[in-house]
């Protein structure tokens, strides 16, 4: 069932090239909860939306997929009038998708290592290790993120071997310690994995604006040694096309 999950959550992004409405035939027709603040409710606004995307000639790849119980997660990229870079995060009741919540931004970069915001690996292995991994991701998030206990990044860490691919941010434990004094975490709203890779979504500000940070990061021998993300600001309520909110 999670492989086809994932294959079924693959084909209805790709519908947003097409406009197709049966693309969202994956979506409950009962029971449809959105969490992104511009979309409307149920599968009628998701038919809606794709076809108002399609008009603009779009290109989707799904570049890493991974299934977490009912939860099946994705990274992203867009081109739309501006290419993008999205996560897009789905629960499923038994055959259909109930939920849905995102995290998309423009495109930036290379970093100054010369990464792409989603090059790496993208199959997850280790799978033994999931519950282990989403501890340890949860437990950064909750001391290092939203703690500010600076001093605990070699604990959670690799050293100069740390990938990082969010496109402002160098490589190496030195350049995160730096990037810290920006952003804002305030809430951890939810934590998926899969084996070796663990997608955090966060709520905070950077540079004084209320936003939402998702974080994948990749786990190797017990440190995070790979890094991705979006950040994206959260409208105003009063531009809201629903009243769920984004987490």
């Amino acid at each position: 069932m999670t492989a086809n999950r994932k294959d079924r959550i693959r084909a209805l992004l790709k519908g947003i090239e097409t406009g197709d409405a049966a693309a969202v035939a994956v979506v409950s027709p009962d029971e449809y909860m959105q969490h992104n603040p511009q979309t409307h409710e149920g599968r009628e606004g998701l038919a809606a939306l794709f076809k108002r995307l399609s008009k603009s000639s779009p290109r989707v790849n799904i570049v890493r997929a991974f299934a977490d119980g009912d939860y099946v997660f994705a990274h992203t990229e867009y081109d739309f009038a501006s290419s993008k870079i999205g996560f897009e995060v789905f629960r499923f009741e038994d055959e259909f998708a109930v939920e849905h919540w995102d995290n998309i931004q423009e495109r930036r970069g290379p970093s100054p290592a010369g990464h792409s915001m989603v090059d790496g690996p993208t199959a997850a292995t280790n799978l033994d290790q999931t519950e282990a991994n989403r501890e340890l991701v949860r437990a950064f998030v909750d001391e290092v993120l939203i703690g500010e206990q600076v001093q605990k990044l070699e604990h959670y860490v690799g050293d100069e071997s740390y990938i990082q691919h969010n496109p402002q941010i160098a490589d190496g434990l030195p350049a995160l310690r730096s990037a810290l004094a920006s952003a804002s975490y305030e809430r951890i709203h939810r934590v998926l994995a899969e084996g070796n890779f663990v997608l955090a979504v966060s709520e905070g500000s950077l540079d004084g604006v209320h936003s939402a940070f998702y974080d994948l990061f990749r786990v190797a021998d017990g440190r995070l040694v790979e890094h991705w993300d979006t950040i994206e600001a959260i409208a105003p309520k009063t531009e809201w096309k629903n009243n769920n909110g984004k987490f």
